[in-house]
């Protein structure tokens, strides 16, 4: 272990032992660098070096010279070394420069020193060649990786010089990730240079530096502005101290015990204030004017002297950082270059990936302005836009605004406040805003609708409130888990009606799983209902839901049997006992068991999901349309996907695939999703015929009604392309659902 003197209140005695040469002292740097002091003949350069006459020890050490300003008989230079260690663990007792024949032998002194003393050595020695000894040091020791030690030594060096090398009065935040620094210090060099910065984690970085007059510090010094640019997490208020290149070599400015920090809004008021007295390069100055140019938390298009203005009607961002922004651009003139979704570290274009759409109330609107009465006429009123961006890392708390840059590089903002729902609605809510007619409707679907949903993720569904209406955990058997969505239609009476009436059903145990606006509203009367019945029932209310296969998802991952039966809300049983079949077909064959889905007209909606031609992906079912009765004699049959809507299934294959698909704005794709999911993982799927459950196709919200056919064309492309690594022999069904 190096050992270094604690105390230690004379360092000119030391330099005195020094002078009379052949001894030099070491001082650790850190844990594999250790600072080498000595006096003797002249010695410069990089030298092979070997410690205790151990051949192991050999490295390469960087060794800077100096004439000695009181030279004696024994020693007419010094040097100082930068010496790499391998072992810190062994005593150093010798140190020979050179080879073995011509080499220098040295002896360490008992003890070594802590950089604090060794730098006063070092000032004693070099006298008025003090500055250009250090800068060689800190120049050798800029060469590696920098730790908090290393970064240590370098201050404690530096700041042995006499005098003070100034300080950094001012820290900014800026919206894009850099950080500026205002402060004065002596011989500042204007232009770009590398920076080590005092921080926890000490970090190296570019800085581009500019120069002004200040007339209140010492002589020969001046005032400066900086911007840190870093690739690396850097926070102002953990800056404790610059250390820099200047004309007079290396230099270290620490942060003044009264520092002012600035916000990203206040930050380019400052650079402003002193932009116009500042000298240095031309690409530094560029810099400093678009930071001093950069976003200050308010709207600037509107300021702008040139025809331009913006506005934004829809702005959502779903989980995960998936964004769906709509809005408006007039440039009848082409002023703007690009515009930029930003936020703190991050920054992506978006004109070149959007949507345009017809807007002529925009140009309605502005049409007696002045400023634009002239830029009309053309007949073009494309300025809308909606825009879909992802993956681009901005952290969900971040501020975010929109970039505009002109031709002339001039840039203005404008803020976005995304509101955050839940993906399905904020498709719902985009495509609802969409004349349907609309000719560019299919780009604006398969070009941002799509990719927004398929980019969002999910929040799983999960219950938040649970009442019991009936002895449910005392009833035998798999539950049933039944989804009562929210509808006009949606009266769960008469399901409950059936099955008291059903033997089987009457004491198996059920849970009726309802969204929480619902269940505030009926939780009472079907509470009154189920023990009316004698049901044993157990009511829950689902929370992030939006239709339901959330409901049914909600409901599985709230319990904890083996096995579960999920039914829809708007399906009746045709007749008793299907609960006892379906139950008796699990235990014998396993896997996810539907029964068949029919009209209330007895003609057949679901029939089983079968392979398309030669592919192992199912089309739709090919009785679908017959009459029940030429299908309730079959036998219980293996297919491709089993409805989701009714089955028996194992929990734990329903947890092992992850659940429901999140982004399908409707239903029918998302149940076949997971029905495909279960096939892949090796979990067969089979229809029960001889049990039959009544019901329409799913239905439309009143909101939603409309949007119908646009819905199931979104849904077809989700899954096409949720499924497009799918075997090339599914290419042909595809493509016929993707139509």
């Amino acid at each position: 272990m190096v050992a270094v003197e604690q105390a230690l209140p004379f360092p000119s005695q030391l330099a005195a032992r020094i002078m009379r040469g052949g001894r030099v002292l070491a001082s650790p740097i850190d844990e594999g660098l250790l600072l080498v002091i000595g006096t003797g003949e002249p010695m410069a350069g990089t030298f092979s070096a070997e410690i205790n006459d151990d051949v192991a020890t050999r490295v390469t050490a960087s060794i800077t010279g100096w004439r000695l300003a009181l030279p004696s008989t024994a020693a007419t230079h010094g040097f100082a070394a930068l010496l790499p260690i391998k072992e810190t663990d062994r005593p150093l007792a010798t140190l020979r420069f050179g080879e073995e024949e011509s080499g220098k032998r040295l002896i360490f002194t008992p003890r070594s020193v802590p950089v604090s003393d060794a730098s006063a050595i070092l000032a004693e020695l070099a006298g008025d060649q003090l500055g250009s000894v250090l800068d060689s040091l800190v120049d050798g020791l800029m060469q590696e990786s920098i730790g908090p030690r290393r970064l240590s030594a370098i201050i404690v060096l530096l700041q042995s010089r006499k005098g003070s090398d100034g300080f950094v009065e001012l820290l900014g935040e800026t919206h894009d990730g850099v950080i500026f620094v205002k402060g004065w210090g002596h011989n500042i060099e204007p232009g770009v240079c590398r920076v080590l910065v005092n921080s926890g984690k000490p970090v190296v970085c570019d800085c581009g530096i500019a120069a002004f007059l200040r007339p209140d510090v010492p002589a020969g010094g001046s005032g400066f502005v900086g911007l840190l640019s870093t690739k690396e997490p850097l926070r102002v208020r953990d800056i404790e101290g610059l250390v820099y290149r200047g004309r007079g070599g290396w230099r270290y400015a620490p942060v003044h015990e009264h520092r002012q920090i600035a916000g990203p809004s206040e930050t380019p008021g400052h650079l402003r204030s002193v932009l116009l007295q500042t000298r240095s390069s031309p690409q530094v100055l560029l810099e400093l004017r678009a930071a001093a140019n950069s976003f200050e938390g308010r709207e600037t298009v509107s300021t702008l002297p040139v025809p331009v203005r913006m506005g934004i009607d829809l702005a959502f961002q779903a989980n995960g950082g998936a964004l769906l922004i709509s809005g408006w651009l007039l440039d009848p003139e082409a002023h703007v270059k690009s515009v930029k979704l930003c936020a703190e570290r991050t920054a992506a274009r978006i004109d070149d990936r959007w949507t345009r759409i017809e807007r002529s109330d925009v140009t309605e609107a502005f049409t007696d302005e002045p400023a634009f009465r002239s830029a009309f006429g053309h007949g073009n009123h494309s300025h809308g836009f909606i825009a879909f961006a992802s993956g681009l890392g901005w952290d969900s708390a971040a501020p975010l605004h929109l970039e505009l840059t002109l031709t002339d590089s001039r840039r203005a903002f404008i803020p976005l406040i995304p509101v955050r729902v839940p993906p399905r609605m904020a498709a719902l809510r985009q495509i609802s805003s969409i004349d349907p007619e609309h000719w560019g409707l299919a780009e604006i679907v398969d070009r941002q609708i799509v990719p927004f949903l398929c980019a969002s993720e999910r929040n799983s569904p999960w219950i938040g409130a649970t009442v019991d209406a009936g002895p449910f955990e005392q009833a035998g058997g798999p539950p049933i888990i039944i989804a009562a969505e929210d509808s006009e239609d949606g009266d769960i009476a008469p399901l409950l009606g059936l099955l008291a009436l059903d033997p089987e059903t009457r004491v198996a145990p059920i849970v009726l799983v309802m969204p929480a606006e619902r269940f505030r509203r009926q939780a009472g009367r079907i509470k009154e209902l189920a023990q009316f019945y004698r049901l044993s029932l157990k009511l829950m209310a689902a929370e992030e839901t939006g239709d339901l296969y959330d409901l049914l998802e909600a409901g599985v991952r709230a319990l904890s049997q083996e096995t579960v039966i999920l039914l829809a809300g708007t399906l009746l049983p045709l007749r008793g006992g299907w609960y006892g079949k379906l139950v008796a077909a699990h235990e014998a064959q396993g896997g996810v068991i539907s029964p068949t889905l029919a009209y209330e007209d007895h003609s057949v909606r679901w029939a089983g999901s079968w392979p398309a031609g030669q592919s192992e992906y199912p089309a739709s079912s090919r009785y679908a349309g017959y009459p029940l009765s030429a299908v309730t004699g079959l036998k219980l049959t293996q297919v491709a996907a089993a409805s989701l809507e009714c089955c028996i299934m194992p929990r734990e294959a329903f947890l092992a695939a992850g659940g429901f698909s999140g982004g399908y704005l409707g239903s029918q794709q998302k149940g076949l999703d997971l029905g495909l999911r279960f096939n892949r993982a090796g979990i067969p799927s089979y229809w029960l015929p001889s049990v039959q459950m009544l019901g329409a196709d799913e239905t439309s919200s009143a909101a939603t009604a409309t949007l119908a056919p646009l819905v199931e064309r979104i849904d077809r492309r989700i899954f096409a392309a949720r499924w497009a690594s799918a075997s090339e022999s599914a290419g042909n069904w595809l493509e016929e659902v993707s139509a």
